[in-house]
């Protein structure tokens, strides 16, 4: 029996109209997303997997076909879906704690459950200390850590990562990977993840979607059968190494 997916994308096509013509971004794509899966997303620059990732997040109407959550039309931003970007946009005015806290009190969230949520929240995210710090005082891994933190402390359905990494260095990119292995681990959300990196959405993913270059379609979807849980030695491994080597395949192909 097939799988029902959460978060389900159908024959998504998006056209950017610019006073210079119309430039075609996204090609009938179709995907689906079932409960607690992890899917990342990968192809070359410029062929719409932000655009893709933002109609996803109902922050942008496609010029055709629609996208569905849980079986309903989602047409607007929804509490639901959280979205985290490649720059953490924290309020510098506001401390690590309240910067978490921003969602729940928009939301209305009485004050004691809120400091219990952002409390557990700075557990999960390893930032218990760092509660009364401000942004400019944080890494960038940090303040990915809390960009995190705010997309899911509303406990939402499905999140969505648009290459929340990218600006990080190497050796930082990697101990955050290990961190959303273990944050998922912990919660098990439906995750899909815009990356450029092919070991990292190996390392990550249940299974990897190829985009072609814009406008964007996708061309290939590799599974990822390697055993739970993961961590970076695995990225040596002869088996990790051909699962890599297949997504390269897909997106450059001979």
């Amino acid at each position: 029996m097939a799988v029902r997916a959460l978060l389900s994308a159908e024959h998504i096509s998006h056209v950017y109209r610019t006073p210079g013509g119309d430039v075609p971004a996204l090609d009938d794509v179709t995907l689906r997303l079932s409960g607690e899966s992890f899917v990342c997303l990968v192809g070359p620059s410029g062929c719409g997997k932000s655009t893709l990732l933002r109609i996803l997040a109902g922050l942008l109407r496609p010029t055709e076909g629609r996208v569905l959550l849980d079986g309903q039309p989602l047409t607007r931003a929804q509490r639901r879906v959280g979205i985290v970007f490649q720059k953490a946009n924290l309020m510098p005015w506001r401390t690590v704690a309240g910067n978490l806290a921003l969602p729940l009190e928009l939301a209305g969230t009485p004050p004691a459950e809120r400091a219990e949520r952002t409390r557990a929240m700075l557990e999960l995210t390893g930032l218990e200390g760092f509660a009364g710090a401000y942004p400019g005082a944080l890494s960038g891994g940090m303040a990915q850590r809390v960009a995190i933190g705010r997309a899911l402390i509303h406990d939402p359905q499905v999140l969505l990562l648009d290459e929340p990494f990218g600006a990080l260095d190497a050796l930082t990119r990697e101990q955050m990977s290990e961190e959303l292995l273990r944050i998922w681990a912990r919660h098990r959300k439906t995750v899909l993840m815009v990356t450029h990196s092919i070991p990292e959405a190996v390392l990550l993913a249940d299974r990897v979607l190829v985009m072609g270059p814009r406008p964007g379609h996708l061309v290939a979807e590799v599974p990822i059968p390697l055993a739970r849980p993961r961590s970076l030695a695995l990225l040596h491994q002869p088996d990790f190494v051909a699962l890599s080597e297949q997504v390269r395949r897909s997106i450059r192909p001979a």
